[in-house]
């Protein structure tokens, strides 16, 4: 799995969509309820060892990270003293360079933070976007050309959207 794809996944665990799709309402729902629901998650997405026991400790700082994550891709400001606690440094690698490296205490929330910095390091965090969307708002890697993506899915909430435009515009003229 890429890192951008594992920030995608981590950030997803949240579902803030309130959308119907034909005719059926979208159900809400948070995937990390418990401290074993984030061990599966985390297990799953080789971040810890299978059998791994959390404490409602480490769920409160693994939501908690996700929360400044996804204000900051809202461009919230509050992001910026959410994500002051997760300090970085350079360290020496193995193969005689140096990489980045987060002092969280938790390993799982080291390799999202150091994801997330290498991303931005690289210039590709900028991809990873929310739908613009307002009844959706899933994290989404945009991978068009341009990098100026606006909907998770261009069939869906894109659709949504150009057909309301549509309406409306047909309905000032009319």
């Amino acid at each position: 799995m890429t890192g951008l794809k594992l920030i995608e996944e981590f950030l997803n665990t949240v579902d803030e969509r309130t959308f119907r799709r034909h005719g059926e309402p979208h159900v809400a729902g948070e995937r990390l309820t418990s401290p074993q629901e984030l061990a599966d998650w985390l297990t799953a997405h080789d971040l810890a060892a299978a059998g791994a026991r959390l404490r409602p400790a480490d769920l409160a700082a693994t939501v908690d990270l996700r929360t400044a994550l996804r204000q900051a891709l809202t461009g919230d400001t509050t992001a910026t003293a959410a994500l002051a606690g997760y300090p970085l440094r350079l360290t020496p690698d193995p193969a005689d360079g140096l990489r980045i490296a987060a002092t969280s205490g938790l390993p799982w929330l080291n390799a999202i933070v150091e994801t997330v910095a290498e991303s931005t390091a690289r210039g590709d965090w900028h991809r990873i976007k929310l739908c613009a969307a307002p009844d959706c708002r899933w994290a989404f890697h945009d991978t068009s050309r341009s990098g100026r993506g606006r909907w998770c899915s261009m069939e869906t909430c894109g659709n949504r959207h150009k057909t309301r435009a549509y309406r409306e515009r047909r309905h000032r003229a009319g």
